[in-house]
């Protein structure tokens, strides 16, 4: 038991310092190559639900190796919380690598915070989660998970509507209108959903046999 804690810590420490390293990383870079402002640049930052997304993982990995008994520690330790975050991680990493890839080609120090954010820190976590997280104790009502991904579309669409500037592709409404957006972000959903459920699946065969 104390070799898995040593381990577990050891690893959060490696995922804590890329999560956060990418993270800085993409700061650099996104406020050097900045076409606009440099106080609307910081706000770009963070619109994009990579980096949010991101920035919850590293701050997950801090906590639970930092201030495990803190309130914020005490949030982070549930199983739950911990899915929630698994599920939204490897939708970045999906949606990235599936959809957004192919759009164009970064290349130097941009290629490794895009690797790091997109597809190393998603695997990553992924494994922190089938190693280390208990299982067996998740609640099979997975809507709540929804409310992370809803208030950030919510807040895209406000974003959006008073600057015109739209993170990715699929909901830019001034290129396919909100009624495409709206049906993209339905297709989300129903990912988001499918993802959950099946970790939920997954945690009931991993669950201990007493």
């Amino acid at each position: 038991m104390e070799k898995k804690s040593r381990a577990k810590q050891f690893y959060l420490s490696i995922l804590a310092i890329l999560g956060w390293f990418a993270l800085a990383l993409q700061f650099y870079l996104i406020i050097q190559n900045r076409v606009v402002s440099i106080p609307e640049t910081i706000v770009r930052y963070f619109s994009f639900f990579t980096l949010l997304t991101n920035i919850l993982v590293a701050l997950y990995c801090s906590c639970i190796l930092l201030r495990p008994y803190s309130r914020m520690g005490k949030f982070f330790s549930r199983p739950g919380v911990a899915t929630a975050i698994t599920v939204y991680i490897l939708i970045v990493g999906i949606v990235y690598n599936t959809v957004l890839r192919h759009l164009w080609h970064p290349a130097g120090l941009q290629l490794i915070a895009d690797e790091l954010l997109h597809s190393a820190i998603p695997l990553m976590f992924l494994l922190y989660w089938l190693f280390f997280v208990d299982k067996g104790k998740l609640n099979q009502n997975t809507f709540p998970w929804l409310l992370y991904p809803l208030f950030y579309f919510i807040w895209i669409l406000i974003f959006g509507a008073l600057t015109s500037f739209y993170p990715y592709p699929f909901i830019d409404v001034n290129k396919l209108g909100y009624n495409k957006v709206i049906l993209h972000s339905g297709i989300l959903t129903g990912g988001f959903l499918l993802l959950s459920f099946l970790f939920v699946a997954i945690d009931r065969l991993m669950k201990p046999k007493k």
